[in-house]
């Protein structure tokens, strides 16, 4: 129990701190001692720095693994869950959008082959089950017929460009993304929109 809880604390700690600081600029020593550890535990659980980040992205990659797979065992329609899995995405990154910034700066940079791959074949995995929700729609008559990928690809793309540039939809309001209150009501917002998207797009023409 108390090496979980260790090992925890130093997840915690590194999340914060990568967030904050970049991959680059988060240290193994700050991390240690944000997490109340020490240089030995990182290299025991970890291995490395890189062995911390890849252990919170395989972490929170398997945890909206386990949330999509939940959503498409669920009784619904196509809609139904097509809407639940845009919702879950949107709040899951725009609650740890520092984070998110922070991961999207690594993937685009891909200094670090290795960890690149890794996170990437993992995304991609997810990808998969949002793709068989619609296809699945389309193939059943509820869904109209849509570039599947382009469709996706725009779902994600607008969450994450709130993200990273919420100035683009908060310039001339005083809502702050960094403000825990605002970045309620930005992500509201955005979900009505996403929703509304999809509703349109996807609904058959009579």
């Amino acid at each position: 129990m108390e090496k979980i809880d260790k090992r925890s604390r130093i997840l915690e700690a590194a999340t914060k701190l990568f967030a904050q600081l970049g991959y680059e600029g988060a240290s193994t020593r700050q991390i240690a001692k944000e997490a109340g550890a020490n240089m030995a535990m990182i290299n025991y659980y970890f291995g490395s720095k890189e062995g911390v980040f890849m252990e919170i992205m395989t972490q929170k990659i398997q945890s909206f693994k386990e949330e999509l797979d939940s959503i498409n065992k669920d009784n619904l329609t196509g809609m139904e869950k097509l809407l639940r899995v845009a919702e879950g995405y949107a709040v899951r990154i725009l609650s740890n959008h520092s984070f998110h910034r922070m991961m999207q700066r690594e993937l685009l940079l891909s200094q670090r082959p290795e960890m690149f791959i890794k996170v990437k074949d993992a995304k991609a995995g997810n990808l998969l089950i949002f793709e068989n929700i619609i296809s699945t729609g389309i193939a059943d008559g509820s869904f109209r017929r849509v570039d599947v990928r382009m469709l996706i690809a725009t779902v994600m793309s607008t969450i994450s460009n709130v993200a990273l540039s919420p100035s683009q939809i908060i310039s001339g309001t005083s809502l702050d993304i960094n403000n825990k209150k605002d970045r309620k009501v930005i992500t509201e917002q955005l979900i009505a929109y996403l929703k509304d998207l999809i509703i349109t797009f996807l609904t058959p023409q009579k």
